[in-house]
């Protein structure tokens, strides 16, 4: 299994689904063996986190380097040293130490998990040199029309893209959509090859949580929202948000007596402290930093309402943070495309409520019902039925049985 994240890799939900898989899997008869990258790889690390991973795992750290931190001159370097991205230097590490890995524990299936390009060209090039079938899991779509945004590394990444739609034994995708869309771009590309397992949450996660019961909430305190991890500038650009919030407490619609937001590991925290100063909403919006994932899920069960970004030039993705916001049960307002998957795992499920992330004037109409529901303890919890479905452990089980299922072919 190459994945990059990877604890005691933080700031990112894309850690959990190598981690859970690789705890859940033993379970239906697979073991995992883990490649991963050196530690010094990592913008942000918290040696804590590697409790988390099982004492069964073996785990392989090779050599690795950011290129913006390490080779780069004040966070700038040429192009061509972050090639296919930053931690390009990791291939020269992965290749040698993913055969000898897959020599000495007699490994039977390659399993590559995007996003981290290189992750998926070691894959490649390791299924190459072993002629062990090959799986590729795409958390993300690879590429976009515009994305990279540098056209040569767009190039290159579709280069690798194309051959891992060639050559991997099964692709796995996360949303409907991005199968939807990755059989239409290649049309020789087998249906039955290209499976759907989607993020999910750990029901053992939860329960040593404390889970505070829903009801009215005094009227003498602030409600609390929380946002937890990454607010990509594009792909979850609050400032509709902002400038929505804006406009309700220059009204006095709202007010810091009335209403906490917490943005919890945001990423870009310099960026939006000078937007909140600009909106002069800082009073009502704070920046906390990253915490261990056990504490951001304790700080979700004790929210009132958890807030959820995700733009339409995203809609064929699903936030990680979605399921266990689900999972928490806690009402969602939900600012996102209405035609997108993440809309459609919401209205499935249940417990939120959607508006136009991009539309400044539906947020400032639709938030302040949400927030009366919230205070009232009106506003509808999302199906616990429904989301079971989506925990790990079975998603796990899932696996293990495409696993088996391409060991016997080959």
């Amino acid at each position: 299994m190459i994945a990059f994240h990877f604890p005691p890799c933080t700031g990112t939900s894309g850690v959990l689904r190598s981690l859970k898989f690789s705890r859940y899997l033993p379970e239906s008869g697979w073991q995992p063996v883990l490649l991963t990258v050196h530690p010094r790889a990592y913008e942000e690390t918290d040696m804590r986190s590697e409790k988390s991973i099982p004492e069964e795992l073996r785990v392989v750290r090779a050599f690795a380097l950011d290129v913006k931190r390490h080779l780069g001159l004040h966070g700038l370097f040429p192009d061509w040293l972050a090639i296919p991205d930053r931690w390009g230097s990791w291939l020269l590490g992965a290749v040698p130490s993913g055969l000898r890995a897959i020599r000495k524990y007699r490994v039977d299936v390659i399993f590559s998990t995007f996003p981290v390009c290189t992750a998926v060209l070691s894959g490649f090039l390791l299924h190459l040199l072993t002629g062990k079938p090959w799986v590729v899991d795409l958390r993300d779509s690879m590429t976009e029309g515009n994305y990279p945004p540098e056209k040569f590394r767009r190039r290159i990444w579709r280069w690798i893209e194309e051959k891992a739609m060639q050559h991997a034994s099964r692709v796995i995708f996360t949303a409907a959509s991005t199968r939807r869309m990755y059989l239409r771009r290649y049309p020789r590309l087998a249906p039955e090859k290209c499976l759907l397992i989607s993020n999910g949450y750990d029901e053992e996660d939860f329960q040593s949580l404390t889970l505070s019961k829903a009801g009215p909430i005094p009227a003498d305190r602030p409600l609390q929202l929380l946002h937890t991890g990454m607010l990509y500038p594009e792909e979850r650009d609050p400032k509709p948000f902002f400038r929505a919030i804006s406009r309700l407490k220059c009204e006095g619609k709202i007010s810091a007596a009335n209403l906490r937001i917490s943005l919890r590991a945001p990423s870009s925290e310099d960026f939006y402290r000078r937007i909140l100063s600009e909106f002069q909403i800082e009073d009502l919006i704070e920046i906390l930093p990253s915490v261990l994932h056990h504490q951001a899920l304790q700080e979700c069960a004790d929210a009132d309402g958890l807030l959820l970004f995700q733009a339409a030039n995203c809609d064929h993705q699903i936030p990680a943070k979605a399921y266990e916001y689900l999972r928490s049960r806690k009402p969602i307002f939900a600012l996102t495309s209405r035609t997108g998957d993440t809309a459609a795992l919401l209205n499935e499920v249940g417990g939120a409520t959607i508006v136009d992330l991009a539309d400044e004037g539906d947020i400032y109409r639709v938030l302040p019902d949400y927030l009366n529901a919230l205070r009232g303890g009106l506003h509808p919890l999302a199906d616990s039925q429904k989301i079971m479905r989506y925990s790990r452990r079975s998603q796990a089980a899932q696996l293990a049985g495409y696993l088996s299922e391409l060991k016997r072919e080959s």
